[in-house]
């Protein structure tokens, strides 16, 4: 048994108890696939993570990403919680412009300290993929949410890593309205080889963009309070769909009222489709984890 430093770091928020929290275990030398997979269940968090050195020589450190079931090739709000932990414990020193590399299954990922005083960190959401639904799948998605005759545009497949079908609503009010069955979705989600669903839609007025929602049953997350990767697959599919300025869009994101947070993902979409994604983080525990 071993003694290894542990923190509960909440993303996307400026306030502890509003976004959304990841385990992060910073000692994780050690520790096998097995082990990890238990911790993250035992946990019970949307995710948890762990430290290890790098074996690439352009990284500067090497996240493994779990859920209560399953490990994923990335994630974002781990990915920006874990950088919060690494960086406030002084396990790394960002290269130039506060940049730093994380070597994860899906490859590198560049991450980035932006404003000190929000403690907002922003990582470059890794290449997509993008596949359209079949028709049935279509249907069978809008009896599962409840939605038939309100897709605004047809649903895409995206795969950041984690592999989200995003469902594109006419309104927040729509999204914020969903109701899910949860079993059938899950199965769903295991027939199609995807990690959940994120769906989205506009605010009509104020400095928020549109409201997302993300469902991840078939992974043990029935609501995910605030999702990196499905607002990242959110942008792509703005991007692809051509629902973006020609030059590109910096928005504001909101995710997490209808399971009592008050997350905000900060997104920009390049004219070339890149997208980077961010938000402060606050850490919410400190401790040791004996494993």
């Amino acid at each position: 048994m071993k003694s290894r430093r542990y923190a509960v770091v909440d993303v996307f928020t400026e306030q502890p108890l509003l976004g959304n929290p990841v385990a992060v275990v910073l000692d994780a030398d050690g520790l096998d696939t097995t082990a990890m997979q238990a911790i993250a269940n035992w946990t019970n968090l949307s995710e948890t993570t762990f430290v290890l050195p790098p074996t690439n020589d352009e990284a500067d450190y090497q996240l493994r990403i779990f859920t209560p079931r399953s490990e994923l090739a990335f994630a974002g709000h781990p990915t920006l919680g874990s950088a919060h932990a690494i960086l406030e414990h002084g396990l790394i020193r960002p290269k130039e412009h506060g940049r730093f590399i994380q070597q994860s299954p899906i490859g590198l990922v560049d991450v980035s300290i932006g404003e000190v005083q929000s403690r907002r960190i922003t990582l470059r959401l890794p290449p997509a993929t993008t596949r359209a639904l079949e028709q049935a799948d279509i249907a069978e998605l809008e009896l599962i949410f409840g939605c038939k005759g309100r897709i605004v545009t047809p649903p895409l497949v995206v795969n950041v890593g984690a592999v989200w079908t995003v469902l594109h609503l006419p309104d927040a009010a729509s999204v914020l309205a969903l109701q899910p069955d949860l079993a059938r979705l899950a199965e769903f989600e295991r027939r199609l080889g995807v990690t959940g669903v994120t769906a989205f839609g506009s605010h009509t007025s104020g400095d928020i963009a549109i409201e997302v929602r993300t469902f991840a049953p078939s992974c043990g997350v029935n609501e995910d309070p605030v999702c990196g990767s499905g607002n990242g697959s959110v942008a792509v599919f703005r991007w692809v769909n051509g629902l973006m300025p020609a030059l590109g869009l910096d928005y504001v994101a909101a995710q997490g009222q209808r399971v009592g947070r008050d997350g905000r993902v900060h997104v920009s979409i390049g004219a070339d489709g890149t997208v980077r994604l961010g938000g402060s983080c606050v850490t919410c525990v400190l401790g040791t984890l004996s494993v």
